[in-house]
């Protein structure tokens, strides 16, 4: 109980708590920060073999902690921290470097496809189960299908964030390979994304069982050389494209990282159609 205590008050608001479960007498709440950090410090510097302990413990519960703290660094190095959706500088116009990976990137038949199949814009989203951004999201691509007949959507597991991600998209592979109208893909994805808790093969295999899938099929699926071939062509397609997290869009010729809501992306679908 005293590990997670202290973890979770490695950050400021719960600062308190943490000299709380490291002191052998209450805090006053007028504890100056200074005189709580040193609480802090002195705890850790006693007792250095539990730091390490701590953090894998938080981060296999809690995976989208870490993402959002590499998301809040990027955001003080590029003085991004402050802006909201609506004043975002628009996408960078990546024309030529989606206009040479054009086919594994919209016509490949390693992905999931949505909505409108002959879609006069498509938006392809690189995506991770434990993602919690990605799970906010999951709103909008509803959103963006029921409000845009004329949107194709691509969906390509891109999983960043741990094994159990990996294992959670080798599930989410194995629905695809027997779903092409991804009807029932779409059930799973929405299951095992909009669940609560983190995802790994066992969830996974739960949203599909849920989604109707054929257990049968989908365990003699999972030993096939597609699932890997398909993970690694989307791997190496997002490191071509520079995306380095989740979710990460593409839509006509800009590259949108980060989740911008749906009237955001339905911002950036109009721009491309014009």
């Amino acid at each position: 109980m005293r590990r997670k205590i202290l973890l979770a008050h490695m950050v400021p608001a719960a600062a308190v708590l943490l000299a709380m479960a490291v002191q052998p007498s209450p805090v006053s709440a007028q504890a100056t920060r200074g005189e709580i950090e040193a609480i802090v410090k002195q705890y850790l510097a006693q007792h250095p073999e539990e730091i390490g302990d701590m953090v894998k413990d938080y981060l296999a519960k809690h995976p989208e902690a870490l993402q959002q703290a590499l998301i809040e660094m990027m955001k003080k190095r590029t003085g991004a921290g402050e802006q909201t959706a609506s004043a975002r500088p628009a996408a960078p116009d990546k024309s030529a470097l989606i206009h040479d990976n054009a086919n594994m990137l919209f016509g490949s038949s390693r992905q999931v496809t949505l909505g409108n199949a002959q879609g006069d814009v498509t938006l392809v989203e690189f995506f991770d189960y434990n993602c919690g951004y990605c799970r906010r999201a999951l709103s909008d691509t509803v959103t963006l299908l029921k409000d845009d007949p004329k949107l194709r959507i691509v969906l390509k597991e891109f999983p960043i964030l741990g094994p159990g991600s990996v294992e959670a998209a080798k599930i989410g592979v194995a629905v695809r390979m027997q779903d092409p109208t991804g009807k029932k893909y779409l059930a799973f994805h929405q299951k095992l994304l909009g669940g609560r808790g983190p995802a790994n093969r066992d969830t996974a295999l739960a949203a599909a069982r849920e989604a109707g899938i054929d257990m049968a099929r989908l365990e003699a699926d999972g030993t096939s050389d597609e699932i890997a071939k398909t993970l690694d062509e989307t791997r190496r397609l997002g490191q071509t494209l520079g995306i380095n997290g989740t979710p990460g869009y593409v839509v006509g010729t800009m590259i949108v990282p980060g989740a911008i809501g749906a009237e955001g992306l339905k911002r950036v679908i109009l721009q491309a159609r014009n």
